[in-house]
């Protein structure tokens, strides 16, 4: 059946997964994720997508990461890759920009302690 131009949704492509095998598991752990029964439509945004209707399907996309047993290592390959696009681990693309800024501002913290204990005390 036909949709009218209107009502029909472009869905991105959903960028080929760099996935590294769980070393704590037989199988990779993409394996056991939620979301591999749910359509990639609702993790990646469709072109040219309403503001409302964006923050509808991320809430949606959050709420079934929520309940997934690998949202932790999903979150944490989102980050180390980075993926660009899309809902990983129950973050946004923006959301995940903004946990790996803090880790950046955290590890040079960290880096001027090391270096000058004294400089923090000051």
């Amino acid at each position: 059946m036909l949709h009218p131009p209107h009502q029909s949704l472009q869905v991105a492509a959903v960028p080929p997964q760099r996935v590294p095998a769980r070393e704590d598991q037989a199988g990779p752990w993409h394996s056991e994720a939620v979301c591999r029964r749910d359509e990639a439509g609702l993790f990646f945004a469709p072109s040219k997508e309403p503001t409302a209707a964006r923050l509808a399907r991320e809430e949606a996309a959050k709420r079934v990461c929520a309940r997934c047993p690998v949202l932790v290592e999903c979150r944490e390959h989102a980050l180390v890759q980075p993926e660009p696009y899309g809902v990983w681990g129950g973050l946004t693309a923006a959301e995940r920009r903004v946990v790996l800024a803090r880790r950046r501002r955290r590890e040079v913290e960290l880096r001027t302690t090391v270096q000058d204990p004294m400089a923090q005390a000051g």
